[in-house]
C-alpha cells in the first residue's frame, strides 16, 4: 500500500487525544501526515487541551501536550494532499475565523478527498459551508448548528462515528476506534494481520 498524503489542520487547545491520536495513527499505517497552523511553521507548537467529564454539566479542559508542528501553513498547497484531518477542542472556533483554512476545507470537498473530522471540528466544515445535505456527526453542542447549516446531523453514541461518502465524523474521542478505522477504510488502507 503506497502512503497517502493526509493534511491535519490545528490550533492552540485543539484537543489533545483528537490531534495527538489519529496523528500518530495515521503515520503508524505508513502515511503522512502534515500537521499545520496559522501563524506557524514547521516545529513550532500548540498547546493541546485534554477534553474530560469530572462530574460537571459539560466537559472540563484539562492541559495536554504541546504538540509540534509538521509543516509550515504559508506552504501548504491543498491540491498536494489525499485527504484532510480536522480535529475538534477549542481551536476550531477561532480557526473558522481563518479564510485560508476555509478554502483549504472547501478543496477537500471540492475534489471529493477523504475528509475525518470529530467533535468541534465540525465548526470549520460548517464556516466553510461544506455540510449541506451530508450526513454527519459531531460533539452534540455543536449538533444546532450542523442542523442551522442544513446537514443531516446525526447523534449517535459517543463511540461511534458517521459515514457519508467520503466523510467519516465522529461526536468525540472516544470514538477513536470506529472514527479511525472507518476513516482507513475511505483512504482504502489495507493492515496485513499476518
Amino acid at each position: 500500500m503506497a502512503g497517502k498524503n493526509i493534511l491535519m489542520i490545528v490550533g492552540d487547545y485543539g484537543e489533545d487525544y483528537e490531534i495527538m491520536v489519529p496523528f500518530q495513527a495515521l503515520e503508524m499505517v505508513g502515511h503522512t501526515v502534515d500537521a499545520v497552523c496559522p501563524d506557524k511553521e514547521r516545529g513550532d507548537t500548540v498547546p493541546t487541551a485534554v477534553h474530560d467529564f469530572v462530574g460537571d454539566q459539560t466537559y472540563k479542559e484539562l492541559p495536554g501536550h504541546n504538540f509540534a508542528l509538521t509543516s509550515d501553513f504559508d506552504a501548504v498547497d491543498p491540491a498536494d494532499y489525499d485527504a484532510l484531518v480536522v480535529p475538534g477542542g477549542r481551536a476550531p472556533e477561532y480557526l473558522r475565523l481563518e479564510e485560508r483554512v476555509l478554502e483549504m476545507t472547501r478543496h477537500f470537498f471540492d475534489e471529493n478527498k477523504p475528509v475525518a473530522s470529530i467533535c468541534h471540528g465540525l465548526q470549520i466544515l460548517s464556516a466553510a459551508g461544506v455540510v449541506e445535505g451530508r450526513r454527519l456527526t459531531a460533539y452534540p453542542a455543536c449538533g444546532p448548528e450542523m442542523e442551522a447549516a442544513g446537514a443531516d446531523y446525526v447523534d449517535v453514541e459517543v463511540t461511534e462515528s458517521v459515514v457519508d461518502g467520503n466523510l467519516v465524523t465522529a461526536p468525540a474521542w472516544p470514538a477513536h476506534q470506529n472514527w479511525l478505522a472507518d476513516f482507513l477504510e475511505v483512504l482504502g488502507t489495507r493492515i496485513d494481520h499476518g
